[in-house]
């Protein structure tokens, strides 16, 4: 037992003098003799080593903790009752979690499930003492209203907004990608406890827990608690690798088995939400299938398991690079292609401003094709474009709106009226309610007043006073319905 001890500190000292010397720059080492026990190896460690080991994790700690944030969540939820259990209760219920700063001017990504449904959201933003030696002062906290920009639950990540500037924020680690091993640091909130950190190492860079998910995550075995959700996992440089976003347990509590979001698709995810409030990974123009043996005896492909090309769009990326039907498709990106699922997932993390390289088995031959990615647009995206951001901004509502007419009334199914106003885009204010509205709805009355352009929709709104009920009829997808909320 006391060899095993002593490999496993010769280890860990051998990355304490790693991190001691600069965060990554390779410290001189002289051979040691062998060691046979444990108080042998730690007094060959020099008390100055573990020093610096000390200074450089609080330096690391200082540098990153003010970029990671605390959010409180207010909102309803039903629980059970066990006297009644046909009794639905509802209750106003508290939740925390954890967020990162990514932009200095307010801009926080935390994962989706700790946000969705809130009525209040409240970021907490720890401000450190002026030195670490200031024990009087252990730092003070700022607290801010926060809007929700945008989520996608597949991915599970939403985009904050904080009236606030010049904030410090925390670099996504885009230029490579986290390996096995690797030390890492995961900040966050557990049971409110604000700024914990908690060290560990990747254990994987390439994980999907769910066969029928095509997210991917790294696994860290940095302890990650209930309340972390949403914070940042760290390299030794400070930059986020990943935003950590559950764990795998038979209790309640971190069994070393943590997964975080990889800063790729945390980044993706966050342009596309900053830019348009929703997402869209890249397209290549291909149909692709699971192999199945079936599928692998009728076309006398060379493995019964996989990913096979079905169908090719003609003049799209594929069609264009030299992709055909039948092709097994080896890798993308260098990355093994076991399932669909992994197919789905390597779209989502390639960079969209690169070109995708696939690997493909046809036939005896192994063939490589380099295919630029697109991003389709929706319609929607590109009227908000080259709409005027003033005139179609409802700030009350936290909408962009335009006029219904003929030609807009082409781009949707089915529409039962022609006027109206056409909700184009998400621009939450933080003197705006949540409303329920969606881009592509059509606002036709409001409190039983009818609604035919922007100007009349926002002076009907300006004579809405705080607390009033207000009632829109719109017409989604061919359907109408009210929304009713109260104006704040």
């Amino acid at each position: 037992m006391n060899r095993y001890l002593a490999c496993q500190l010769r280890a860990v000292f051998c990355a304490v003098a790693l991190l001691s010397n600069g965060f990554g720059q390779q410290p001189t080492i002289k051979p040691k003799k062998e060691v046979r026990g444990v108080h042998q190896v730690v007094s060959r460690v020099p008390g100055e080593m573990l020093a610096q080991l000390n200074d450089s994790l609080q330096q690391l700690a200082s540098k990153v903790s003010p970029a990671v944030v605390q959010i409180e969540v207010t909102g309803f939820g039903s629980v059970s009752s066990a006297d009644r259990k046909e009794l639905a209760l509802v209750v106003r219920q508290h939740a925390v979690g954890a967020g990162v700063i990514v932009a200095p001017d307010g801009y926080i990504m935390t994962n989706a499930h700790v946000v969705e449904g809130a009525q209040r959201i409240r970021v907490i933003l720890w401000v450190p003492p002026v030195t670490l030696d200031d024990v009087s002062n252990s730092g003070n906290v700022q607290t801010f209203n926060a809007k929700i920009i945008g989520l996608q639950r597949e991915t599970d990540l939403a985009l904050l907004k904080i009236e606030a500037n010049n904030l410090p924020a925390l670099p996504l680690r885009l230029d490579r990608s986290p390996q096995p091993g690797e030390i890492v640091f995961a900040i966050g909130s557990p049971d409110g406890l604000q700024n914990s950190v908690s060290m560990g190492v990747i254990s994987s860079a390439w994980r999907q827990p769910d066969p029928d998910n095509p997210m991917v995550y790294l696994q860290t075995d940095a302890p990650i608690n209930p309340g972390s959700s949403g914070g940042p996992l760290v390299d030794v440089t400070g930059a986020v690798v990943g935003l950590n976003t559950f764990i795998l347990s038979s209790g309640r509590g971190n069994e070393g088995l943590g997964f975080a979001i990889p800063a790729r698709i945390v980044d993706f995810v966050y342009q596309g939400l900053r830019k348009y409030g929703h997402v869209y990974r890249i397209e290549i123009g291909t149909i692709a299938q699971t192999i199945t043996p079936a599928i692998a005896q009728g076309l006398g492909l060379a493995q019964n398991w996989g990913v096979v090309i079905a169908d090719v769009i003609p003049y799209g990326p594929a069609d264009v690079a030299g992709l055909r039907p039948g092709d097994v498709v080896v890798a993308v990106d260098g990355r093994p292609m076991l399932t669909l699922t992994t197919f789905t997932a390597a779209l989502y993390q390639h960079p969209p401003d690169q070109v995708l390289k696939v690997d493909v088995q046809r036939g005896a031959q192994r063939l490589s094709f380099n295919v630029p990615g697109i991003m389709p647009r929706d319609r929607m995206d590109q009227l908000a474009d080259v709409s005027d951001p003033i005139k179609s901004h409802i700030e009350a509502l936290g909408i962009l709106g335009l006029d219904l007419n003929d030609e807009l009334s082409s781009l949707l199914p089915a529409m039962r009226r022609s006027t109206g106003v056409l909700v184009i885009g998400q621009a939450p204010g933080f003197g705006s309610v949540d409303t329920g509205l969606r881009i592509g709805d059509v606002i036709h009355s409001m409190n039983r007043a009818t609604v035919e352009s922007v100007d009349q929709l926002k002076t009907a709104v300006a004579q809405i006073k705080p607390g009033d009920a207000v009632v829109l009829q719109i017409e989604r997808r061919g359907q109408f319905q009210y929304l009713a909320f109260e104006m704040e």
